[in-house]
């Protein structure tokens, strides 16, 4: 069974860009929607990690600091 994947509605946005950016662009033949859409992305997903790096700060030093003390939970299970 097909399953359709459904589109994103897209928006039109007024942005400023280096102008030697857009000629570059556009002599390679770069979607520079595309473009700015994957470095958008990118930035958003960018954050999200530092910002989940962040509130989870206390809970990764705390489990690093007991696999410091105490080793890796199960280590002698391990095949490797």
């Amino acid at each position: 069974m097909h399953h359709s994947i459904p589109k994103s509605q897209r928006k039109s946005v007024n942005t400023s860009i280096d102008s030697k950016l857009i000629e570059e662009a556009k002599a390679l033949g770069i979607n520079m929607s595309r473009a700015a859409e994957q470095g958008i992305a990118k930035a958003i997903s960018d954050e999200k990690s530092r910002r989940w790096l962040l509130e989870n700060r206390e809970a990764i030093e705390s489990s690093n600091e007991y696999v410091r003390r105490n080793g890796l939970p199960l280590a002698k299970y391990r095949l490797f």
